[in-house]
């Protein structure tokens, strides 16, 4: 999945590196996979903005995709390998022995016609799916649930893995992209492997244009704003933050790197936060 340099044709081509989707088998998605996918522009259902500087993009419909990994027993082969607007990931199209078809996300070394399980006697090979009781230690693994059969939400974006570092009673031990440790319940599933197209750090949007088309709008810093906009706002020419309680956003909550965890519950479950702190 490798990137390449566009030619410089025009000033916004220039510095854009974009990937070759050298990988990808099929242009159109499995319809009956994906569903609407309607732009709010950032606003509820009152009119008002709650998201902001988001506009635009380009009209997309989202992949439906399995994150639960729950058809235990059923050897699927993998038809295609797509691309999907809404992740920085591909995703496989399963087609399953009994004629169901599933989106999963496409680990680093899978192509097309290779065959995929889920279940706990699972083989320990990129794409199964497996309790973490039932996978060794030191293997890298993705998609990882937080509560069991609820689906992955941990680690699924390109080039991410996690590792099993330690089991105990109850519960693994992994370590996170981030560096954290992490314990999560051994009934919790995950899949084998590295999430693809790892490349994508290395692409370049080049050009303002391109993240319009993402539909990001273009952000203004509060320091550069009046005080009546913003908290950081105001000053003579170029002006710090210049706050002894830190720096803000504009309805005055903690920001830029400030701490604002309060969900206590779950920290008997973090052995080592990121940083190593």
């Amino acid at each position: 999945m490798p990137v390449k340099p566009l030619k410089p044709t025009s000033p916004g081509r220039r510095f854009q590196i974009a990937s070759t989707y050298s990988e990808i088998t099929r242009g159109k998605p499995e319809r009956k996979l994906t569903k609407a996918n309607p732009h709010t522009g950032g606003r509820n259902s009152y009119g008002r903005i709650t998201s902001f500087n988001r506009a635009g993009g380009n009209k997309q419909r989202y992949r439906v995709i399995d994150f639960r990994r729950d058809k235990d027993g059923i050897v699927a082969k993998v038809a295609t390998i797509e691309y999907d607007p809404n992740r920085t990931c591909r995703i496989a199209l399963l087609h399953f022995g009994d004629g169901e078809k599933r989106y999963i996300l496409a680990p680093k070394g899978i192509e097309v016609g290779n065959r995929v399980q889920s279940g706990p006697e699972s083989d320990i090979l990129p794409g199964n799916c497996l309790p973490l009781k039932n996978i060794p230690l030191g293997t890298l693994v993705h998609n990882i649930e937080l509560q069991p059969n609820k689906g992955g939400q941990m680690v699924r974006s390109a080039g991410v893995a996690a590792q099993v570092m330690a089991k105990e009673g109850n519960y693994v031990t992994l370590r996170l992209p981030s560096g954290e440790m992490r314990m999560v319940h051994n009934t919790c599933r995950a899949t084998i492997g590295e999430v693809g197209n790892a490349e994508h750090e290395n692409e370049s949007i080049g050009k303002a244009g391109k993240n319009r088309g993402l539909g990001k709008k273009p952000h203004v810093r509060g320091v550069v704003k009046s005080p009546r906009d913003h908290p950081h706002g105001g000053g003579e020419a170029k002006s710090p933050i210049g706050r002894k309680k830190g720096p803000v956003d504009r309805w005055g909550n903690k920001a830029l790197g400030e701490k604002t965890r309060s969900n206590k519950r779950t920290n008997k479950y973090i052995v080592r936060r990121r940083g190593g702190k």
